[in-house]
């Protein structure tokens, strides 16, 4: 009995690709610091916008200050057609971020979508303090 066919199968299930991860937000370095003064001068009631640069996500960032005083970082690429890198929009007052190329809005407070055609949330960030500095980084 040939093992060929078995081999075949295996191989099949290890390289094949889930449609699950298709149209991700691709993982790219993060590590971005603010000091906590910097922010509070430059942020809008709580959130501040950092355009895409070096080490700033797909389409740069939202760091989100929640009226709890928890903070959260998303990447700013909508999860709708991650590949045309479109940069979601902040509404006002601050509760939700819209995707200007497709119209789908997300929740600021988790980056979970809110409005078709989003099925997938925003990318988060890991936000840490120390020594009165905001980090963001993956």
């Amino acid at each position: 009995m040939s093992l060929r066919p078995l081999y075949v199968l295996l191989a099949i299930l290890l390289f094949s690709c889930s449609k699950d991860d298709e149209n991700r937000i691709p993982d790219v370095y993060v590590n971005y610091q603010i000091t906590l003064q910097e922010f509070n001068i430059k942020s809008n009631n709580g959130l501040l916008l950092v355009n895409k640069g070096n080490n700033t996500g797909i389409a740069g960032l939202i760091i989100y200050r929640k009226p709890n005083n928890e903070w959260i970082a998303f990447d700013r690429c909508s999860s709708v057609n991650p590949e045309q890198q479109c940069a979601v929009i902040p509404d006002d007052p601050n509760l939700t971020a819209t995707d200007p190329c497709s119209g789908a809005k997300f929740s600021m407070f988790d980056g979970s979508p809110v409005k078709a055609p989003a099925t997938r949330g925003l990318k988060e960030y890991n936000v840490i303090i120390t020594n009165f500095t905001l980090a963001v980084s993956n």
